[in-house]
């Protein structure tokens, strides 16, 4: 068993699959940590160009809106986790860019491991967009438990079936 494993969420279902996972990883006396990572948005910042103070402002406030309704969302899962299990669930909202705060806050925390969803992208779509999972997996220095996407497989299993019939 795995003493604290940590597990991003994003808000979707497919995030939440992870944590059925983690919680078979763990024991009664072991901490799950639920992380949601708020993304803060790339704005170009010159030197030469003053950045408008309405821009800023409308930055701070979508980042001000955004903490609230994710620490609510964790504490409602971690709520769940603790009637259901008794397992100790802490939770972190931490803005940036998903793959370097997991892989940083997994590091602080010194976790066992990292449980976390895949979305299954694949060809263009994780060209275009990246893979959160993929970059985590580069960079981790625990191990991922990659939990994938069922839906994403079981769609795919029936192209082929259909393609071969």
């Amino acid at each position: 068993m795995l003493h604290h494993v940590i597990v991003p969420l994003d808000g979707s279902r497919l995030a939440e699959t992870a944590l059925e996972h983690a919680e078979r990883l763990v024991g009664p006396n072991d901490k799950i940590t639920l992380l949601t990572v708020v993304q803060s948005p790339e704005i170009p910042i010159y030197d030469f160009y003053p950045m408008p103070s309405t821009l800023i402002h409308e930055y701070e406030s979508s980042l001000n809106d955004a903490m609230p309704f994710a620490r609510e969302y964790l504490e409602r899962i971690a709520a769940q986790i603790r009637e259901r299990l008794g397992v100790a669930t802490d939770i972190r909202v931490e803005v940036g860019q998903p793959e370097h705060v997991i892989v940083d806050v997994a590091n602080k925390l010194k976790v066992d491991a990292i449980v976390m969803s895949t979305h299954g992208r694949s060809g263009l779509n994780r060209w275009l967009f990246g893979s959160v999972t993929q970059k985590v997996l580069a960079a981790a220095s625990c191990p991922v438990f990659v939990i994938p996407n069922r839906t994403h497989s079981e769609h795919a299993e029936e192209k082929e079936v259909k393609a071969s019939a």
